[in-house]
């Protein structure tokens, strides 16, 4: 049986070299920019501005510069502005990154899911030859079976 090839290329070295120089150029860029690593419990805790939510923002935000009398004390309108405007300029890059992202990643599993599939096959014909004593190829399948081992589950201590 054949097996289906999707995709046959490789990326160059000297081309690998390149993407993740600009990648680290990409990072370094955003370095002033990108200040937090937060938890998952931060990110559940944070309110969060939706696409349906940004023009409430931005008119918010415009009443406010526009009618300061109604603008608490303790709020700072220039300030939410800015953080505004960080909000959307992030987006921007977000959105291209991500797709670039998702192209990647399809590509990825694509070439994976072909080697890991091919992989397979060579182990179930070195199965079979196991079987059968081939020479030689006892010693191989010994190895590549330990990707299959199933690990007994630790006793309970009572």
């Amino acid at each position: 049986m054949s097996q289906q090839n999707q995709i046959s290329t490789t990326i160059p070295a000297e081309t690998l070299a390149d993407i993740l120089a600009k990648v680290n150029v990409l990072s370094e860029s955003l370095a002033n920019y990108l200040l937090f690593n937060l938890t998952p419990t931060d990110r559940l805790e944070l309110s969060k501005m939706g696409d349906k939510t940004i023009a409430f923002v931005q008119k918010a935000l415009e009443y406010g510069e526009n009618l300061p009398t109604l603008v608490p004390g303790y709020l700072d309108i220039p300030e939410a502005k800015k953080d505004f405007a960080l909000s959307q300029d992030l987006n921007s890059v977000l959105k291209q990154v991500s797709t670039l992202q998702r192209a990647i990643e399809d590509t990825m599993m694509v070439a994976g899911s072909e080697a890991y599939n091919a992989a397979l096959v060579f182990y179930n014909s070195v199965k079979g030859a196991s079987r059968v004593n081939v020479p030689g190829s006892e010693a191989v399948y010994n190895d590549l079976q330990q990707r299959f081992a199933v690990k007994a589950k630790k006793a309970e201590i009572k």
